[in-house]
């Protein structure tokens, strides 16, 4: 009876689960379905406008708009506009298309004249795949809000203008609630009434407000603090002058509204209070204080040689030095030694054969 229990209820989490996945979809499909017959519609309007200065592209139009009809109520303008319809890629155009061309015909020789918006007579009121804007879902309820102000204007009505969608808003950033007309943390309500929101933004150092001053503030944001001279006001937090500071001993600290940045001392300092040689705490190795401010040693010019191997020569180098071998000489195994100069060998060579 147990395990009969268990699958039972595996069967029946199941079921739903395929059923919230059917619902989810057709919610997707409604929408999509409308936005294809939007398209349709716009497509078509702008195919009217394109063919609104032509005609039949015989020799006699005259003849032919007195005997066949005229152009810009004919079938063949009819066809040279549908022909532009869809794009042949999309299946969900075309299908679309040859399902309902029957109502496209109706629509252009028996209602244009009195319905002459296409997307209401026809994505609407015809094969109903869209609903009016301010409205949503199968029956074309109404947007929280007004049509014309779905979610209060502060929002997006989900399924707005399709047969899909659920008519929940998605508020702008500066709203939340069901209803679009509350603020989040960081604004406040310059004008509010049962139908009307106006969300401001506070001053910088407000977490939450009343007003648009630093005096307004219910609450400081992170990186400011209330005023010791004046508690209903929010000053900035001075961090760079905490002790120890809080960037690294190879950084100084910048302080801004609300925070602080730390920058990279300058090469020749060991530690500094700004940027540039003259603000360091101490001078970098191979550097000396020079008046204040930090610069190069150059250790080929001390009195005592610090390149002391033979045929060796000192080159400056910033913070440092190197030692290298004189013209004439390459490094080998740690000694500088002399290379063959030209004509050393065909000299040697000629001595040697003389002495034989």
């Amino acid at each position: 009876y147990r395990i009969s229990c268990l699958l039972l209820l595996r069967l029946l989490s199941c079921v739903t689960l395929i059923l919230l996945f059917q619902v989810t979809d057709a919610k997707k499909d409604f929408k999509s379905t409308c936005s294809t017959c939007q398209q349709i519609t716009d497509n078509f309007n702008k195919g009217f406008d394109r063919t609104a200065r032509q005609n039949f592209g015989g020799g006699n139009t005259d003849w032919e708009e007195r005997t066949l009809s005229k152009y810009e109520t004919s079938e063949i303008r009819l066809m040279e506009i549908v022909e532009g319809l869809c794009d042949s890629s999309s299946f969900d155009c075309n299908h679309m298309l040859e399902e309902h061309e029957d109502h496209l015909e109706t629509w252009w020789f028996k209602r244009k004249t009195k319905h002459p918006d296409l997307h209401k007579w026809f994505c609407i009121d015809t094969i109903k795949v869209c609903c009016p804007k301010g409205t949503f879902g199968p029956d074309c309820k109404a947007c929280v809000g007004s049509s014309d102000s779905a979610c209060h204007g502060n929002g997006q009505c989900d399924g707005d203008g399709t047969r899909g969608g659920d008519g929940k808003c998605s508020c702008d950033d500066a709203y939340k609630g069901e209803f679009c007309l509350d603020c989040v943390d960081g604004y406040f309500n310059e004008v509010r009434n049962a139908t009307f929101s106006l969300c401001t933004e506070c001053d910088s150092s407000c977490k939450t407000c009343t007003g648009a001053t630093n005096r307004d503030c219910d609450e400081c944001k992170d990186g400011w603090q209330d005023d010791d001279d004046d508690e209903a006001a929010c000053v900035d937090v001075n961090e760079c002058s905490a002790d120890p500071s809080p960037c690294e001993e190879d950084q100084y600290c910048h302080n801004t509204e609300g925070s602080y940045s730390c920058t990279a001392c300058d090469k020749v300092c060991s530690g500094c209070t700004g940027a540039g040689p003259d603000k360091c705490r101490a001078c970098a190795t191979g550097h000396q204080d020079t008046e204040g401010t930090c610069t190069d040693v150059d250790e080929c010019s001390l009195p005592e040689a610090v390149c002391t191997k033979e045929h060796e020569q000192c080159v400056n180098t910033e913070g440092s030095h190197v030692c290298i071998c004189s013209s004439g000489y390459v490094k080998q195994e740690g000694e500088c030694v002399q290379t063959l100069q030209p004509g050393d060998d065909h000299c040697c060579f000629s001595h040697a054969h003389n002495i034989s």
